[in-house]
């Protein structure tokens, strides 16, 4: 947060967010953030494109802002004056007109394996990052889950899944699948009893996760006003790090199509950038980077080179 303090540019400020559970909890969150400076807030759900398509893989849908558009052109229309976004959903070229206004609170980035009891295989050694038997059903639609799955694991069936992260679980107890992976983050916000189920917190060296996750996004129109009262409640550490993570992302023009994976995080008095990439030529070995260093964006602009690298010698 800045030490000045700004009063809110409208009463009441209105959020637009998207009508699931997680995306109602995000803005809550900042809707009681908000609220602690002053503003009056109301919130407005607006369903997007990829809350209407439940049957198509993320990886299949066309363009990007699948979770964000709608209630970017909501903004732009002047319906709602800010949208809360999981940062991960949130685009790296932002529409004219818009800006990003503060990065808020970011969770555990790391992966959460979520297993039906009867599906552990305890014949596998203790300590097994993914213990399931050869050929189990797993549930994931992120392209980045299916290739690191896929290096890990190339015995395993991955199947597409979508919907909410209680839809999710729900499908898994069903007997759906054997296995998921969801982002822990979510998990934790949401506060899911998974008393019934084998939980396993997958570490970022192992399973890289998506750009910025576990982060929150402010998205607000593109006025001082807003980015001033706004910006009071930006986590300048935290967004640092993911800031970096979103260089990398904008420089290999990815979304959630892209079988990629990135993650800075404070290693001492240092960073330290873990990345997973794979090329379009699945006979080809992915690349996992892991590289320390003093300032994040350099980190990332080293991981570019060196993902660029790969790619040249691929051609």
């Amino acid at each position: 947060m800045t030490d000045t303090l700004y009063p809110p540019p409208s009463s009441p400020v209105r959020i637009g967010t998207r009508g699931s559970r997680l995306a109602l909890w995000q803005a809550h969150y900042i809707r009681d953030r908000l609220t602690e400076l002053g503003a009056d807030v109301d919130i407005t759900v607006i369903k997007t494109q990829g809350d209407r398509i439940q049957d198509v893989p993320l990886a299949d849908m066309e363009g990007k802002g699948f979770f964000t558009k709608e209630l970017e052109e909501a903004q732009l229309a002047g319906e709602v004056d800010l949208a809360v976004h999981s940062m991960k959903d949130l685009g790296t070229d932002m529409p004219a007109g818009l800006a990003l206004a503060a990065m808020v609170g970011r969770e555990d980035p790391r992966e959460s394996l979520l297993i039906r009891r009867e599906c552990v295989d305890g014949n596998r050694p203790e300590g097994t990052l993914l213990p399931l038997a050869s050929g189990a059903r797993m549930g994931t639609s992120a392209a980045r889950r299916q290739a690191q799955l896929r290096d890990l694991r190339p015995d395993l069936e991955i199947a597409d899944l979508r919907g909410n992260v209680p839809t999710r679980v729900n499908k898994l107890r069903e007997g759906q699948y054997d296995a998921i992976l969801l982002a822990k983050a979510g998990l934790s916000r949401l506060e899911l009893d998974l008393s019934d189920l084998i939980v396993i917190d997958l570490p970022v060296d192992r399973f890289v996760p998506a750009p910025a996750q576990g982060m929150l996004a402010i998205q607000c129109r593109d006025e001082q006003p807003w980015l001033d009262f706004i910006g009071q409640l930006h986590a300048t550490e935290a967004a640092r790090a993911v800031a970096a993570e979103r260089r990398l992302l904008a420089a290999l023009e990815g979304g959630c199509q892209l079988p990629f994976g990135v993650n800075v995080a404070p290693d001492g008095d240092d960073f330290r950038l873990l990345a997973f990439w794979r090329s379009e030529d699945e006979d080809k070995s992915p690349l996992h980077l892991d590289l320390h260093g003093e300032d994040p964006d350099a980190l990332a602009d080293e991981a570019l080179q060196a993902i660029r690298d790969a790619e040249e010698s691929d051609a």
